[in-house]
């Protein structure tokens, strides 16, 4: 069974992509977008350039996790300035893969979801990196907090994407992020990790407190924005969502996120997430990604979207054994449950990418080549036989 229904295929043909940006920080870099796209070849597909962004991006901040897999060591400078290199690359390749596929024709739907669903991956491994850079795990409760609440912005700037039709950014908001963390990390190539752990004299925090206060603050404002713009920014019928539904609706799928996230954590007797941070939150963190996802596919395709999701299983068979005393150890049941997320994730997108691409006839990694009109003309001759073609020809020229 395909994940995607007839009608949701035939609705994705008519989704046209709609933004609006006030972004500081855009108007500045696209000097350095136009001369980057510039240097792609046209035979080069947009969509392989945003997952090779996306690949760096993860292998950057996978090597900081290698070093500090609670987020408590200190982490070798030299994989700081990777993951800053890494992050750079990845917003850079994420931001010209639009303009590659206008300069070579081939904008797609596919395109859109694609770029949306590599920066729903990109956020949770972000979030992991800077937390290992700034050993974010010696205070575990805040490195929770802003992980998952990352992941929870993320999905409600898609939320309200499904809610109004048009995708959102404000005068701070994804690229002013991004260079804010490559900035965390260049700071620990500068002066360290400890450098964080410092306490500035006159208000008697230290800089990482000051930091997260700062990022608390931002977090705060988006989330404001968010939830006064939802609820009253309905596109549909009556004020719903694109879908015709109604615009509270996306929560459920996240409260179902959200709230085993933080239980899990609570009531495990194994300190489950105190144990394994960076592993809990790369499988909720994966969990939202998918569902994330499916908002987006929600949102193209103008469709309901369902509560339920394979995903969620993962939690659930956390939430069980700790319902049942746990008969399986916590730690090993974390890393399988992990391991499934991640299968299901990289499954889901690959039988959504391949069932577009069917659909629309296009590839998803390579240009295909427009067939010259002369090769049709040739092709229907000889499918059609020489003197019928003939005849047809001498027809038209009569009656003109």
């Amino acid at each position: 069974m395909g994940q995607l229904k007839d009608f949701q295929l035939r609705r994705l043909e008519e989704h046209k992509y709609s933004c609006a940006s006030s972004s500081l920080m855009d108007p500045m870099m696209q000097k350095w977008w136009c001369w980057l796209v510039e240097q792609c070849p046209m035979t080069l597909a947009p969509n392989l350039i945003t997952i090779s962004g996306l690949m760096v991006n993860i292998a950057t901040s996978l090597i900081l996790v290698y070093y500090s897999p609670d987020a408590k060591q200190e982490v070798p400078r030299w994989a700081c300035f990777l993951c800053a290199l890494g992050l750079f690359l990845y917003q850079s390749l994420d931001a010209i893969d639009g303009k590659q596929a206008r300069r070579t024709g081939t904008s797609s739907p596919l395109g859109e979801l694609f770029d949306h669903g590599c920066d729903s991956l990109s956020t949770v491994f972000v979030s992991l990196g800077v937390a290992c850079s700034v050993r974010l795990g010696t205070h575990p409760y805040w490195m929770f907090f802003q992980c998952m609440m990352a992941v929870t912005l993320f999905y409600c700037a898609h939320w309200q994407t499904y809610v109004s039709g048009t995708l959102r950014f404000g005068f701070i908001d994804v690229t002013e992020a991004q260079f804010g963390v490559i900035l965390i990390h260049l700071f620990s190539v500068i002066f360290g990790p400890n450098f964080w752990s410092l306490k500035l004299p006159m208000i008697g925090l230290s800089i990482k407190y000051v930091i997260l206060y700062c990022i608390l603050f931002f977090q705060i404002v988006l989330a404001y924005s968010y939830m006064h713009t939802i609820p009253y920014t309905g596109a549909g019928k009556n004020g719903s969502t694109v879908a015709g539904t109604s615009v509270l609706s996306p929560v459920v799928p996240l409260l179902f996120i959200l709230v085993p996230s933080v239980l899990i954590a609570w009531k495990s007797p194994y300190d489950i997430y105190l144990q394994n941070p960076t592993i809990y939150l790369l499988t909720f963190g994966c969990v939202s990604a998918r569902v994330t996802n499916r908002l987006v596919v929600a949102h193209m395709t103008k469709s309901e979207m369902a509560y339920s999701d394979a995903s969620l299983i993962g939690p659930a068979l956390l939430f069980l054994n700790q319902y049942f005393n746990c008969p399986i150890n916590e730690n090993y049941l974390l890393y399988i449950v992990c391991i499934y997320v991640i299968y299901d994730l990289i499954k889901y997108c690959q039988k959504v990418c391949l069932e577009i691409c069917h659909h629309l006839n296009i590839s998803l990694f390579t240009i295909v080549p427009k067939r010259p009109a002369s090769s049709t003309s040739s092709a229907a001759f000889e499918k059609n036989g020489s003197s019928k073609y003939m005849t047809r020809s001498k027809a038209k020229v009569k009656s003109h």
